[in-house]
Order: C-alpha cells, then sequence, then structure tokens
C-alpha cells in the first residue's frame, strides 16, 4: 500500500547493511525512505531493491546534473528500478529538465521527477562565491519557476521559501524541504531549517529528516515524536 505520511527519512549510512539496520526499525507504512550519492554509490542498486523487499517507498536524491540526453538516461534508470521519486539539479536548464521529463512520460513511468534549487547548506556568501548575487530566496523562485515550466512535478527547496512557492507555483506542485529539526534536535550543518509543524504550515509538502530520527536511540519514537509535532 502506498505510504501518505509527509516524512522521508534520510539513509545517510556508509553500507547497505547499516542502512537496511535501520530500515528495520521504521513502519514503510509511516514514513518514506531516500537514499543518497554514498550509500549508492557503495551499494548500487541493491540498496534500492532490499528497500522495496521490506515495503518502502524511494526517493532516490542523486542530483543528476549533466548534459539532457546523459540526464533523461539516468533517469530513466532510475525510475525503471521502481523509485517513487528522483531528482535532478534545476541548474542544469529547461532542456535538461525538459528532456527527463520527455523521457518518463514517452517510456510510461510514473516516478516523481523533482529538481534542487539551492542546497539548503548554502548561505549567501556561498552564493555570492560562484556568482550569484541575488538572495537565496530570489534564485530559488527564479529555478522553481523554470522547473514547473520544464515539467518538474515539484522541487527540493528550503521551508523558509515553501510558501512563496506555493503561491507561483501551486498548491499541487512539491516541496520537498531538507533542513528539518524536530524541536528535540539540534541544528547540524543545515542553515536554513524549520521544524516539522513550521514546514507544513509553511507550505511544504514532504519532509527529509535524517539524524534526530537515524541517530536517535530509539528510531521509530523519534517518528512518533515527529507525527506528534505535526499532529499538534
Amino acid at each position: 500500500m502506498p505510504c501518505h505520511s509527509p516524512l522521508i527519512i534520510a539513509l545517510d549510512h556508509p553500507s547497505l547493511d547499516a542502512a537496511l539496520c535501520l530500515a528495520d526499525r521504521l513502519d514503510p507504512m509511516r514514513c518514506r525512505v531516500k537514499v543518497g550519492k554514498e550509500l549508492f554509490t557503495r551499494s548500487g542498486p541493491d540498496v534500492v531493491e532490499a528497500l522495496h523487499g521490506r515495503g518502502f517507498e524511494v526517493f532516490l536524491d542523486l542530483k543528476f546534473h549533466d548534459i539532457p540526453n546523459t540526464v533523461a538516461g539516468a533517469v530513466q534508470a532510475a525510475a525503471e528500478q521502481g523509485v517513487w521519486m528522483v531528482n535532478v539539479h534545476a541548474s542544469g536548464g529547461r532542456r535538461m529538465m525538459e528532456g527527463a521529463r520527455e523521457r518518463l512520460d514517452r517510456h510510461g513511468l510514473t516516478t516523481r521527477l523533482i529538481a534542487v534549487t539551492v542546497l539548503t547548506s548554502l548561505e549567501r556568501a556561498d552564493l555570492v562565491e560562484v556568482g550569484v548575487n541575488e538572495p537565496a530566496e530570489t534564485q530559488v523562485e527564479r529555478l522553481a519557476l523554470l522547473a514547473k515550466e520544464s515539467g518538474m512535478d515539484g522541487v527540493v527547496c528550503s521551508a523558509h521559501e515553501a510558501g512563496r512557492l506555493r503561491e507561483c507555483c501551486g498548491d499541487d506542485f512539491l516541496k520537498v524541504t531538507p533542513g528539518i529539526r524536530p524541536r528535540f534536535a539540534a541544528g547540524d550543518d543545515q542553515r536554513r531549517i524549520m521544524t516539522p509543524g513550521q514546514a507544513l504550515v509553511a507550505g511544504s509538502t514532504h519532509l527529509v529528516v535524517g539524524r534526530p530520527v537515524t541517530q536517535a536511540d530509539d528510531p521509530m519514537a523519534a517518528l512518533s515524536a515527529i507525527e506528534k509535532e505535526l499532529a499538534q
């Protein structure tokens, strides 16, 4: 059965065994899981297959960014593994995103395709160093509008930008938000963060949570605490 929770737990582990040990302590009816670059590079499609076997819907977070044909092929390969969601970098441009969208549609693949706008770890000074002389919020909005025009199902963004993106891109346009920290957790290395409840109110549709759950002594207890925050 599909999962209807907005929560996506980031399995940012260095090995297949560690990721699956954590997954075995979670309920696939109460969260989805995210597989990122390190885990997928070390374990490959085996980790996706193993998580599917445990009933999880998987967000494959590889942030593809390359020439259009290469990205289209990579997105197709991800979708053919049955992942629920995959992402590309919006900064790859319109032709790259449109090519990925067309490839999924041509093959009848229903994997959600979203685009990364501005990484939540970046601050104004970081953006200036790479030639972006506008506030992060302005760059996020520009890239989100481009992503929507290019056929993306949504974007990765900070919860601080989600409200504005809801206004300009609509309620159905997915706003997948990392940098989520429950009230009981520290901020770590993310800069533009919010609590789960604040993020949903702001306009986020899905919340990516990592260390507050994955490093907890009891991951399901931590997940339950987040669900209680969302219910308040």
